[in-house]
């Protein structure tokens, strides 16, 4: 696509010299600061692809391409938030959260300045001094989040951030980044294996296979944005499209 700023063209991964496929002849896009989810089942690729996209790993053939470059090895501009928070433990949130700015060589004030904004964007003013077993794990990947954001990145890549935290919280963090999506307009790809979450954030749904991994189907989310979740849910589209995304799924869930 002519104004893709991610372009993922026939990409496959092979491991063990070959006898292991994690994902096969991927043909993908991602818009200009849109939201792109990709659900699928245990095994289909997801993460692998996720780490081609981050430079993380490379792809056995095809190539992955930011702004029209082939993606070589991690660049600037392009974050990573896992699921497992990733937080140093000796660190406190501001020093975490500036972690990335200090080896990117960002000057001193200008790191604790983006730190501090970026703390607070995310709810979390006044934990600055804690430490990550001060806090619950919803304010964790909170911290994982303002990380990545206080690097500036005009990509960010989330591996399933909210899959460790409780149903309540994992709401919450979804209404959060919706509104840190209207205010700072990344471009995003987002892992879940959450129907619900991939129609409440995404501005469209691809739909993987089984191992090996492969796209079956990209649906559009046609709703509104600014994005209200509980709006979202209401919608008689909300159910059509997650009544279409299970079948797809349903016949390689795990039992």
């Amino acid at each position: 696509m002519a104004d893709a700023k991610i372009l993922i063209d026939r990409a496959s991964k092979l491991f063990l010299e070959g006898t292991v496929v994690a994902f096969r002849n991927i043909e993908l896009s991602v818009r200009t600061n849109e939201i792109l989810c990709i659900v699928g089942p245990s095994g289909c690729g997801k993460t692998t692809l996720l780490r081609c996209i981050g430079g993380l790993v490379a792809p056995t053939s095809g190539r992955v391409l930011i702004d029209g470059a082939t993606v070589e090895r991690p660049r600037a501009g392009v974050a990573i938030v896992f699921q497992h928070f990733g937080l140093l433990p000796w660190k406190t949130v501001a020093a975490n959260v500036a972690f990335g700015l200090k080896v990117g060589g960002a000057p001193r004030g200008e790191t604790a300045e983006r730190a501090e904004h970026y703390i607070k964007l995310v709810g979390l003013g006044g934990f600055e001094n804690h430490y990550p077993y001060q806090l619950s794990g919803g304010m964790q990947q909170r911290v994982g989040l303002a990380r990545a954001l206080a690097t500036n990145p005009e990509i960010l890549l989330m591996d399933e951030p909210f899959a460790s935290v409780d149903a309540q919280t994992r709401e919450v963090l979804q209404e959060e980044l919706l509104g840190l999506h209207e205010r700072e307009r990344k471009t995003m790809v987002f892992i879940t294996h959450s129907i619900d979450e991939a129609l409440v954030l995404g501005d469209r749904v691809a739909v993987m296979s089984a191992h090996p991994g492969r796209v079956k189907e990209v649906l559009p989310v046609e709703f509104s944005r600014p994005r209200d979740a509980s709006a979202v849910r209401a919608d008689a589209r909300y159910a059509e499209l997650r009544n279409h995304i299970w079948s797809e799924l349903r016949p390689t869930a795990v039992v």
